[in-house]
């Protein structure tokens, strides 16, 4: 999965479980007054997003990304953290 895709799982998930959420509370919780009913509709929507969301899917992929090649590595090192000595200054007064 690239990173735009995980961008796009994030947000269908939000999407889906806030979705999921209102339709439960408005539907089975306050229409139908069964608290049964609406813990059932939105465990359901749980699962359902975790199906959507959860597995590699190629619409997950579509943003692939270019590595670069291990040759081509070798001739840019990694830049070395510098090493400074701080010195401390004293304040005499």
């Amino acid at each position: 999965m690239d990173w735009q895709g995980q961008k796009l799982a994030e947000q269908l998930m939000q999407i889906l479980l806030v979705g999921f959420a209102v339709v439960a509370f408005a539907a089975a919780g306050y229409a139908l007054g069964s608290f049964q009913m609406m813990l059932l509709i939105y465990a359901s929507g749980v699962v359902i997003t975790t199906l959507i969301t959860v597995p590699n899917w190629p619409f997950y992929n579509r943003h692939t990304l270019k590595w670069l090649d291990p040759r081509e590595a070798e001739k840019h090192p990694k830049p070395q953290i510098a090493s400074s000595s701080s010195k401390k200054k004293s304040n005499k007064k």
